[in-house]
C-alpha cells in the first residue's frame, strides 16, 4: 500500500463530462393548479458527474488528472469548467462546441426522498471537427500519461471514431487504455487493454448468459478475442471481480456493509488505473479496486475514497500484514477523526504488553467490545524499563507491536515514549478508556479526555512477571 501512498501517477480522462444538479427541500402542500407536490427549496448544490465522477475519485486517491471532453458554450458548460479548475483538473483539452448543450442533470429532493428530475443536455454525437480537435490536442501529450480512461455514459462525446483514434494514439505510445463501456457493442473499444463492463453488460454484449464459472469464462474469453483486449474483465457486484489474462481469476467482494451503490462503477475504473499506473499487475490492482469499492459502498450518494482509508478498510478485515496496523501519533489522529466522522465507536487501552499471554488476549477482546475501533498504546523500550526495570522489557517494541497488530480484536497499535499515555489519551479522546481491574478506587490517566471508563478483570495466575519467573525456575 505503501507505494501506492507515495505515487501520483498522471491519468487523462476521456469521456461525458456532466453536472449533477440537487434542490433539497420540503414538501407541506399540495398545489392549487394541478395534482403535484410543491417543494421548498432551501438550498443547491451541485457536484461533478458521469466522467466527472471518475475524475473525482482519480484526485482522492492521489493522481493528477487532465479531461478531455466536448461541452457547450453556455452557462453550465463554463460551470462545469470552474468546476474541474477548482479541484486542479487540467482542461486544455475540453472542446466547446457552438449549438452544443452542457449536460445538467436536477434532482429535486424532498424529505430525503426523490421527487423529480429533469435533464438539460445534448445527446447526439459531437461533430467530427471537434473529433479532431480532440485528436489533434491529445496527439501532442498523449505520451505523458500513464493510463487514459475512456468513461462512456452514451452522451456522444465518444464516437467510434474517438474511441479509435485514441486507442491507436495509445498503442502507439505504449499507453494503457482502460474503458467504462456503453451500450451491447463494444467494438469500438478494440485494441484497449481492459474494458470493465458489469455482468448484466457483459451478457449484453457477448449474448452469454452467465450462470456459472464456465459461462464467465467464455463471456470473457469472447470480449478478449473480440475486443483485442490485453486483460478481459467483468464486475460483478457483491461477487467481486473476474478477470481473465491467462486463465480465469475470481477476486472476492469484501464489502462489509453496502448502504449505496451509486457511482461504485466509477471507482472501481479509477482504482484500477491507478493501481495500473504504479506498476501493480492485474491481480494486486483487482484486489485493491475490491477494497475501494468496498469502501465506497460503505458511503451514501457518489462517493470517492483515498488511499488512507482504503488501508485502514483492509485493516479492519485483517487482510493486511501487522505492519499496517502499526501507527505513528500524526497517523492515527487523521484516522480518529474518519472514524469520528463516520460515526464510529473508538476504544482505547495501554500498557507494555511484554511477553504476550492468554490474559493479555482475553482483556483485549473484553475492550474491543466495547466499541467498534480499538487502539492500543504501547511503553516503548525505554519507558517499559523505567517502568518495569532494568531487566524489561523482554520484547522490543518493533516485536511487541508486530505481534499484538496481528491479533483480531486490535485495530490500531501506537507506540509512545512516555511513561504515561496522557498525551496520546488527549489527542484521541477516545469514547471509551480501558483499564485493568487492578485500578478500581485509583486515578486514571487520561479519564478527562475521554467519554467512560472501563475497568476489565485480568485473567487469575496470567502475567507477563509469573510467565517469567517461571522460565527462570526451569
Amino acid at each position: 500500500m505503501q507505494i501506492l501512498k507515495n505515487s501520483t501517477p498522471k491519468i487523462l480522462v476521456v469521456g461525458d463530462l456532466m453536472i449533477d444538479h440537487y434542490l433539497w427541500g420540503s414538501c407541506e402542500r399540495i398545489s392549487p393548479e394541478a395534482p403535484v407536490q410543491v417543494v421548498d427549496i432551501a438550498k443547491e448544490t451541485t457536484v461533478l458527474g458521469g466522467a466527472g465522477n471518475v475524475i473525482n475519485n482519480l484526485k482522492a486517491l492521489g493522481a493528477e488528472v487532465s479531461v478531455s471532453s466536448v461541452i457547450g458554450s453556455d452557462d453550465n458548460g463554463a460551470e462545469l469548467l470552474n468546476m474541474l479548475k477548482e479541484i486542479g483538473v487540467e482542461t486544455r483539452s475540453i472542446i466547446t462546441q457552438d449549438g452544443r448543450k452542457t449536460s445538467k442533470k436536477s434532482r429535486v429532493i424532498a424529505v430525503s426522498q426523490q421527487i423529480l428530475r429533469y435533464d438539460n443536455e445534448s445527446k447526439e454525437e459531437i461533430t467530427r471537427t471537434s473529433e479532431k480537435e480532440i485528436l489533434d490536442s491529445l496527439s501532442k501529450s498523449i505520451a505523458e500519461f500513464d493510463a487514459v480512461i475512456l468513461s462512456d455514459y452514451g452522451k456522444g462525446v465518444l464516437t467510434v471514431a474517438l474511441c479509435k483514434g485514441i486507442i491507436k494514439l495509445c498503442r502507439d505510445a505504449g499507453v494503457k487504455v482502460l474503458v467504462d463501456p456503453k451500450g451491447s457493442d463494444f467494438s469500438k473499444y478494440s485494441g484497449a487493454y481492459l474494458l470493465t463492463p458489469n455482468k448484466k453488460e457483459a451478457m449484453l454484449a457477448t449474448n452469454i448468459d452467465i450462470k456459472d464459472n464456465a459461462s464467465l469464462e467464455a463471456a470473457l474469453l469472447k470480449l478478449k478475442k473480440e475486443c483485442n483486449l490485453e486483460v478481459s474483465l467483468i464486475t460483478l457486484s457483491e461477487d467481486g471481480i473476474a478477470t481473465y489474462e491467462n486463465e480465469l481469476k475470481i477476486f472476492p467482494t469484501v464489502a462489509k456493509e453496502v448502504f449505496d451503490v451509486t457511482g461504485a462503477g466509477d471507482t472501481v475504473i479509477a482504482s484500477i488505473a491507478f493501481a495500473l499506473s504504479v506498476g501493480k499487475n492485474i491481480e494486486q490492482t483487482a484486489a485493491f479496486s475490491n477494497l475501494a469499492a468496498g469502501v465506497v459502498v460503505g458511503k451514501i450518494g457518489s462517493a470517492t475514497v483515498t488511499i488512507d482509508e482504503i488501508e485502514e478498510y483492509e485493516a479492519s478485515l485483517h487482510k493486511s500484514t501487522s505492519d499496517a496496523h502499526i501507527k505513528s501519533f500524526e497517523d492515527i489522529d487523521k484516522i480518529v477523526n474518519r472514524y469520528r466522522e463516520n460515526g464510529k465507536k473508538v476504544v482505547f487501552t495501554n500498557g507494555c504488553f511484554d511477553i504476550l499471554h492468554v490474559g493479555h488476549v482475553k482483556y483485549l477482546q473484553i475492550a474491543k467490545s466495547f466499541g467498534d475501533i480499538l487502539i492500543v498504546g504501547l511503553n516503548s523500550d525505554e519507558s517499559v524499563s523505567r517502568l518495569k526495570g532494568p531487566s524489561r522489557p523482554v520484547n522490543v517494541t518493533e516485536d511487541r507491536a508486530y505481534i499484538l497488530a496481528a491479533l483480531e480484536a486490535v485495530d490500531f497499535v501506537v507506540p509512545f515514549e512516555e511513561d504515561t499515555p496522557h498525551d496520546l489519551i488527549k489527542m484521541i479522546k477516545p469514547h471509551v478508556l480501558v483499564k485493568g481491574g487492578d485500578y478500581k478506587d485509583k486515578d486514571v490517566i487520561g479519564t478527562e479526555f475521554a467519554d467512560e471508563l472501563r475497568l476489565v478483570d485480568f485473567v487469575d495466575g496470567k502475567s507477563t512477571t509469573k510467565t517469567i519467573q517461571k522460565i527462570q525456575g526451569n
